[in-house]
């Protein structure tokens, strides 16, 4: 088997290479380890909890031990499926904050700025307001990526959005238009009632293309002759065999698997790879490193009144439930339940926010337990910018071998400060008169929980992984030793190889990872076909005007 380009992992990013590269009359062919994203697990917007949990269709992965959360292993969902994770994930649609971008640029990623990644995420854009109004002029609508809201009758979402506005924040009618600081409606990567996935908005219409091909294989490294990658080693049915490249080998197999790949194939740290027995091709100390996630809590308050998401907790609701999604994909089956949320800053001096919010009208936990107290509503709530770094690492040589992950969470001093200012400023939030007629009392962290050691005890116990990896391959200038790829996604040190997935993010990006992913595989894309880029928009973000002096 061979194309001009091979491309290891149909994931975010690698779906959108396959499309834009496909349409632009380039053989292509795309290595996928997982199987197929057919049946209600998956398309079922509402099911989101039951994939990430399910053998089938996850890598199965879990961190070391973190020293700074009381030695637990945290679960590091990937997944493996068409699709990749943004067949697992929440369907949360978040761009990332303009100044986010420009950090990019600034740390050495040019061409990487708001300016230039804008016009971008508008190409992709589907974007459908539901009514909910926005800003229509900063998206797109005639891309692939269907974006949609929530329907938002439950009244709890109008009362997170009111109580924010209460407490002094900004309101936004649409975080990912010119404004992402304040409450407002969440957006959600859903259409017609069917979770619009990587795989259905760019694979699938790839593939009716006679020259993008898929194939199922585990890939095990990238072959590398004289400097050059000319294929991809895989193992198929027990059978190692070669899927050669013509042009370019691209590896978009997630921010944990892309790093391993590169390592098993000679591009990493050289001393890493030689522990394993593995010959040095490219010494890049950078390669597994920068890892970055985002860390949540869910606070957790008991409703007063039986409006919540908990009376559709039985086995007759959610047959009713399923039936509705089924047969006419509507109902309450039609939604991920996210349909409210904010991004504020914590504390004066901060430009842009730092802190996201996710409301749901439930108090449930993502392994889909709900709590004991049966009525309740949550905030996902966790800071946006951790300075705390992590590794991807090999634990051997053996491509069947899971990687080594340590995040290496809370281990800078204002992780804890941080979380301290997240948990008192949501208590403040809900503490407002439009959540009057509906708390009962504080399920989690509780009222007991006040001090600033009894916060730490409680992040300590209870954080969890937003499921936000990125950063392994950073993307920066070729003079930067631990840059991994150049700006156009190229791997330093080996010709005919690029990295395109949230492993080349410099930083981690405000939010949820799915839509910066896919539109690194955009970009890179035209890098690819040596096209220039598209032209830098001169939209200018809103930033706070008093955000040297006020918190909000």
């Amino acid at each position: 088997m061979e194309a001009d380009y091979v491309i290891i992992g149909a994931g975010s990013a690698g779906c959108a290479m396959a499309y834009r590269l496909g349409e632009a009359g380039k053989d292509v062919l795309v290595i996928e380890h997982g199987g197929s994203d057919a049946g209600p697990f998956i398309q079922m917007p509402a099911a989101l909890s039951y994939p990430m949990n399910m053998k089938r269709y996850d890598w199965g992965y879990n961190s070391e031990p973190e020293p700074n959360l009381g030695g637990r292993r945290l679960v590091v969902p990937r997944g493996k499926v068409i699709g990749g994770s943004s067949s697992i994930n929440g369907m949360v649609y978040v761009r990332g904050h303009a100044m986010d971008f420009d950090h990019w640029r600034d740390q050495g990623a040019d061409g990487w700025g708001y300016a230039d990644v804008l016009p971008y995420f508008r190409r992709m854009e589907n974007w459908h307001d539901g009514g909910h109004g926005g800003d229509p002029a900063w998206r797109g609508t005639d891309g692939p990526l269907h974006v949609s809201r929530g329907p938002r009758v439950n009244p709890l979402f109008e009362a997170f959005v009111e109580a924010g506005k209460q407490a002094g924040y900004e309101a936004t009618d649409d975080y990912n238009g010119e404004k992402q600081e304040g409450f407002g409606p969440m957006e959600q990567t859903v259409w017609n009632g069917r979770r619009w996935s990587a795989a259905n908005a760019y694979l699938r219409p790839a593939l009716k293309r006679a020259n993008v091909k898929l194939t199922r294989a585990l890939a095990q490294k990238v072959v590398v002759e004289d400097g050059r990658a000319t294929g991809v080693e895989v193992k198929r049915g027990g059978r190692t065999e070669v899927i050669r490249a013509r042009r370019e080998v691209i590896v978009a197999a997630s921010s944990i698997n892309s790093p391993k790949i590169l390592m098993l194939s000679g591009i990493g740290p050289a001393a890493h790879l030689a522990e394993h027995g593995i010959d040095v091709i490219a010494d890049r100390p950078g390669v597994g490193g920068n890892l970055q996630d985002h860390l949540e809590v869910y606070m957790q308050v008991a409703s007063s009144q039986p409006i919540t998401l908990y009376k559709h907790w039985n086995v007759f609701s959610k047959a009713v439930i399923g039936a509705q999604w089924l047969f006419f994909k509507k109902g309450m089956g039609a939604s991920n339940q996210f349909e409210s949320a904010a991004f504020i800053r914590s504390k004066e001096g901060i430009p842009y926010p730092d802190i996201q919010y996710h409301f749901l009208p439930m108090a449930v936990r993502y392994d889909g337990q709900a709590a004991a107290e049966g009525h309740g509503f949550q905030a996902h709530v966790g800071p946006m910018r951790s300075k705390s770094r992590g590794r991807v690492s090999l634990t051997s040589g053996d491509p069947d071998a899971a990687p080594k992950i340590l995040f290496n969470y809370m281990s800078h001093e204002e992780d804890w400060q941080e979380w301290r200012r997240c948990v008192r400023l949501t208590r403040e939030i809900f503490a407002q008169d439009a959540f009057k007629p509906y708390v009962k009392h504080e399920i989690q962290p509780g009222a007991s929980v006040q001090s600033d050691d009894e916060i730490d005890d409680f992040v300590r116990e209870h954080a969890e992984s937003a499921y936000h990896p990125c950063g392994t391959c950073k993307m920066g200038r070729r003079d930067d030793p631990d840059a991994v790829v150049d700006a156009t996604g190229k791997v330093i040190g080996v010709d005919g190889l690029r990295v395109a997935d949230s492993s080349v993010f410099p930083r981690i990006t405000n939010g949820n990872l799915n839509a910066p992913s896919i539109m690194v595989g955009e970009k890179v894309a035209d890098h690819v076909l040596g096209r220039d880029p598209l032209a830098p928009s001169n939209d200018t973000p809103w930033i706070h005007p008093d955000w040297k002096t006020a918190q909000r």
